[in-house]
């Protein structure tokens, strides 16, 4: 295992946090959105904010491995946000 030690390792864990804070505030844009589009736009930020997370968890602890699955999970959240936007457009409620 590859992991990183001393300032990078603070760097990271300081940006750990920043990540996981935009997360948190991005859920409670999720639960209060006062529109669809709103909550579609914080599910699209939240997910993202997670593939930062995996990929600096990969960076931190030396696990590749993590990559493909915020990979895959970046993709999916990217064609759902996609499809969403263009069913509340054509809904009219965006």
């Amino acid at each position: 295992m590859n992991t990183v030690s001393g300032g990078v390792a603070s760097t990271l864990d300081i940006l750990m946090t920043l990540v996981v804070a935009a997360m948190a505030l991005a859920g409670v844009r999720l639960l209060r959105g006062p529109t669809q589009a709103d909550r579609v736009m914080a599910l699209d930020v939240l997910v993202i904010a997670a593939v930062g997370a995996a990929a600096l968890a990969a960076w931190r602890f030396g696990q590749v491995a993590i990559l493909d699955l915020a990979a895959a999970a970046a993709m999916v959240t990217f064609i759902t946000a996609v499809a969403l936007a263009w069913y509340l457009e054509r809904r009219g409620k965006a």
